[in-house]
């Protein structure tokens, strides 16, 4: 089995010298990074045996590095170096979780000793490092974790279009993950995944603002506009550009934003300068546009151009197989610090199971991570889950209407659980628009949408 060690350090000369050695025997993959914060992005996306780190870094150093692969549970074990022969400091880091220390200039004796102890002890933990890695690769694509048919279709399209400059559109509820999908877009691109990925939601700023924030502005070009500012194509240059709730964009701005993904060229508001830009645009809904484009709400040359290839991300209830997959991943991700993350009862995986999930993956990481915090033991009980949760709608065969085709009883059941949850959300939110807007994870503009097609007012629960 192939051993992995990762070697921060910002002296290039010590970076060769110490790969040499360690690469000479072939028995390790040698990868190195410059600073903390390189080091840290590696171990959370490779398994590494070793981190071999100095102590003084820029952007990170290596004590708050060792602070953060204790607080993540990173399984690497730490060996750190210094220049400045501080025992205190050796001592602070030994403390603070890593496994020795060695005062440079290193002696590669002591260093292969050392790193062959650790080896002997880490044998069964590599092992299962292994077999967590293959499972990885059989559930998940790049962050995005999935047993589901459907999803392993979604990963697929990912593979095929990742490589591509072509634009995406993706469609799903809200809480199914878009902007993961979108980032692993970016991740996967072999032109773009060098730049930024910079993402903004087109539901959260008026018209006047959104303009700026998408193009930028010159200085005066409107009151307030103190300097020069650029907009997120400009910062979204050679990298990759995400549009959330673009189905939420005026229709003045939709003009705007068709010309700019035609020419790949605009002016700063208030500029006379045009502007190019490399930017892979990613676009995503909650909405369906075929439906907006047919209302007259969005404007279907704009559409044409955002779906190019479209990802449609099925909802949670129609992954239930993902639930334990995904139940057991937030546990590990919100567990207490220092400690093992929890195990579920059967009788809570079961009301796990049983829920419909209206907030999808995110709600169901919410009801997780309320149930890290309260449980009393390691193991979730069903009362430390969300009331929303416990609460199961009887579903019984004998209730269901056969005198209605399925579609449409689909259609009423969601339309009556969306309504039901508007209603609750309301409550406690004591009628504050938004503030409902964040519980639901749904824009401000959406929300009062929403409520005036259920005609729930809101002053009725100001009362309250």
């Amino acid at each position: 089995m192939e051993r992995r060690i990762l070697l921060a350090e910002d002296s290039k000369t010590t970076s060769e010298q110490l790969k040499t050695l360690l690469g000479a025997s072939g028995q390790f993959k040698i990868d190195t990074v410059t600073d903390g914060e390189a080091a840290y992005k590696a171990l959370t996306e490779h398994p590494y045996s070793i981190l071999l780190t100095d102590l003084q870094m820029p952007r990170l150093d290596g004590m708050k590095l060792i602070e953060r692969i204790q607080e993540q549970k990173l399984p690497v074990t730490v060996i750190v170096m210094t220049g400045y022969g501080s025992i205190d400091q050796a001592v602070q880091a030994m403390r603070a979780g890593a496994y020795d220390y060695m005062a440079k200039p290193v002696d590669p004796e002591h260093l292969k000793l050392v790193i062959e102890r650790i080896l002997r002890e880490r044998t069964l933990q590599d092992e299962v490092l292994q077999l967590r890695e293959r499972l990885q690769e059989q559930y998940a694509f790049r962050g995005v974790l999935s047993v589901n048919p459907k999803m392993h279709a979604v990963f697929e399209l990912i593979r095929s279009v990742a490589p591509t400059t072509t634009t995406v559109l993706i469609e799903g509820e809200t809480g199914t993950g878009k902007e993961q999908v979108a980032r692993a877009i970016h991740e996967a691109s072999s032109s773009h995944r060098s730049g930024p990925f910079v993402a903004i939601n087109c539901a959260a700023l008026p018209e006047t603002l959104l303009e700026s924030e998408l193009f930028g502005h010159e200085k005066g070009a409107f009151t307030g506009a103190v300097g020069q500012r650029k907009g997120r194509f400009e910062q979204a240059d050679t990298g990759t550009l995400f549009l959330d709730e673009v189905g939420d964009i005026p229709m003045t701005m939709q003009a705007k934003l068709l010309r700019v993904l035609q020419e790949r060229r605009f002016e700063r508001v208030g500029g006379t300068t045009s502007l190019e830009v490399d930017v892979r645009v990613i676009a995503a809904t909650n909405r369906s546009l075929t439906s907006l484009v047919k209302k007259g709400k969005f404007r279907e040359d704009l559409y044409y151009r955002l779906n190019v290839i479209k990802i449609d991300l099925p909802p949670l209830r129609e992954r239930q197989e993902d639930i334990p997959l995904l139940a057991t991943h937030f546990a590990n991700k919100h567990a207490r610090p220092g400690e093992k993350a929890p195990t579920f009862a059967p009788e809570a995986m079961d009301k796990l199971l049983k829920h419909s999930w209206p907030g999808n993956i995110r709600e169901l990481e919410n009801a997780i991570e309320r149930a890290c915090v309260t449980a009393r033991g390691s193991v979730i009980q069903p009362e430390d889950l969300p009331l929303e949760v416990l609460h199961t709608p009887n579903s019984s065969v004998a209730q269901v209407d056969l005198s209605k085709p399925l579609p449409d009883l689909l259609r009423e059941v969601t339309l009556d659980l969306e309504r039901r949850y508007l209603m609750r959300a309301m409550k406690k939110s004591r009628g504050n628009v938004g503030r409902c807007a964040k519980i639901c994870g749904l824009s401000r503009r959406s929300i009062s949408a929403k409520l005036a097609e259920y005609n729930i007012k809101k002053e009725a629960f100001k009362e309250e």
